[in-house]
């Protein structure tokens, strides 16, 4: 039995949901109480530091395109791209996702002293970027 189509959604959703939370970020440090405790444990940096609301716009954007080339390429959004281009995407997007995923488990796992962000990155940001990218590069190798 293939899991295309189950794997594609999942990942979607997941991509689909991060792009959500960066459009609100983009406005708003939900759920956090103020933006320095926001800055601190989403990016890792200090307030002066956190990226602008126009970078933040342009992730928000790459994920919800990141999202979109997964479900075509599962089959369950209207393919606009060649084949070929499609699983190119796809598979793009996998290998993003892993290599975020896989470098945040290195340098927050050897980083001097564990902060906030370190701590979320190891337990859940890291993984979370591991399993996405994992369900993409099912998808673009097996549709």
């Amino acid at each position: 039995m293939r899991f295309t189509k189950p794997a594609g959604w999942a990942a979607a959703a997941g991509l689909a949901a991060a792009a959500a939370l960066h459009v609100v970020w983009v406005c708003s440090p939900w759920p956090f109480d103020d933006r320095a405790e926001f800055t601190r444990t989403i990016g890792g940096v200090s307030e002066a530091e956190a990226p602008s609301a126009a970078a933040t716009a342009t992730v928000a954007a790459a994920l919800g395109s990141a999202a979109y080339l997964v479900a075509a390429q599962a089959g369950l959004a209207p393919r606009l791209l060649p084949a070929r281009l499609g699983r190119l995407g796809a598979a793009t997007v996998a290998g993003v996702l892993l290599l975020r995923g896989g470098a945040g488990l290195v340098s927050s796992g050897l980083a001097d002293e564990p902060t906030t962000f370190t701590r979320w990155d190891l337990a859940l940001y890291s993984p979370l970027c591991l399993a996405l990218g994992t369900l993409a590069a099912y998808v673009a190798k097996n549709e």
